[in-house]
């Protein structure tokens, strides 16, 4: 198993807009294996004495706090996903972002632990 993990900052009155691409990446990275897609928006984030998830992407006034996850079956699906994913024409429909992409954290994870509900 391979995670993806992303965490952003939107402009709260563009929240529809993310919550629109969102829908149309998850459907996308389905279609390139991902078995789970995560995307979890803000409502309760304390302030850290040093650091926090407003500094690390230094959101602005009005903006939330967007954490995401995608799983995959293994890191070679998940980096070949993104080859593609890039390349497939759905993407250059999602048009403008309503984040700015330079401020987001992104990285690859293996799993230590993992507990499921049953």
């Amino acid at each position: 198993m391979y995670v993806n993990t992303y965490v952003l900052s939107v402009p709260e009155q563009k929240k529809d807009d993310y919550v629109r691409i969102a829908n149309l990446f998850a459907a996308i990275a389905k279609d390139f294996g991902a078995l789970e897609i995560f995307e979890n928006w803000e409502l309760e984030i304390p302030d850290g004495d040093v650091t926090d998830y407003r500094k690390a992407v230094k959101a602005e006034a009005g903006e939330k706090i967007v954490l995401s996850w995608v799983v995959w079956p293994d890191r070679g699906t998940g980096a070949k996903a993104h080859k593609g994913m890039f390349k497939d024409p759905r993407m250059k429909a999602m048009g403008e972002m309503p984040f700015n992409s330079k401020r987001m954290i992104l990285g690859g994870f293996e799993p230590i632990l993992t507990y499921h509900r049953e």
